[in-house]
């Protein structure tokens, strides 16, 4: 059974949380296959959860009271997005991009992420918003999966210069709602 999950904008005292929740994060995907490229102490960390927070725009996923995801959503892209193969044309007061979106190891295969990105399209809407947009480290393959099963369309691979990290190329997928 699937288990109740409520989305709700963050406060700063979620912030510990939402750093342990990175942290946990990055320990699993050091031990296991880390798809997305994130590594402890770099990224994600506490202070993308502070910007997120003073930007309105850090959510969390809750199962029984506990943090089980996270997500970022806002109006501004990653500069390499002027080269994706978008299908909508507009300014980026009508569409959102997700960044970081996590889900604690204790809670994966639950619906977590589905449900976060769900949401993320119910408030685009309510916000007439035209499409969301995100960008995935290429080779993460589980996220490419999980996007285009939730009706997300690849829109191409860019840099997005963080070749420094190891991570030159991102595939790029919109939802046009």
């Amino acid at each position: 059974m699937k288990p109740e999950i409520h989305i709700r904008k963050a406060v700063a005292s979620d912030l510990n949380k939402i750093e342990q929740l990175y942290n946990e994060v990055c320990d699993y995907l050091s031990i296991h296959s880390n798809f997305p490229g994130w590594k402890k102490g770099v990224y994600p960390v506490r202070e993308d959860a502070e910007k997120g927070l003073k930007e309105k725009a850090l959510y969390i996923a809750q199962i029984n009271g506990e943090i089980a995801g996270t997500f970022i959503l806002k109006h501004k892209p990653e500069d390499g997005y002027k080269n994706g193969n978008w299908s909508t044309e507009n300014d980026y007061t009508r569409i959102y991009v997700i960044y970081t979106l996590a889900v604690h190891p204790d809670f994966l295969k639950q619906g977590v992420a589905t449900e976060m990105l769900m949401f993320a399209e119910r408030l685009a809407r309510e916000e007439h918003c035209i499409s969301i947009r995100l960008d995935v480290v290429k080779g993460n393959v589980p996220a490419d999966q999980l996007y285009q099963k939730c009706g997300y369309t690849f829109r191409g691979t860019v840099s997005l210069g963080y070749e420094a990290y190891g991570l030159p190329w991102y595939n790029l997928f919109e939802k046009v709602l």
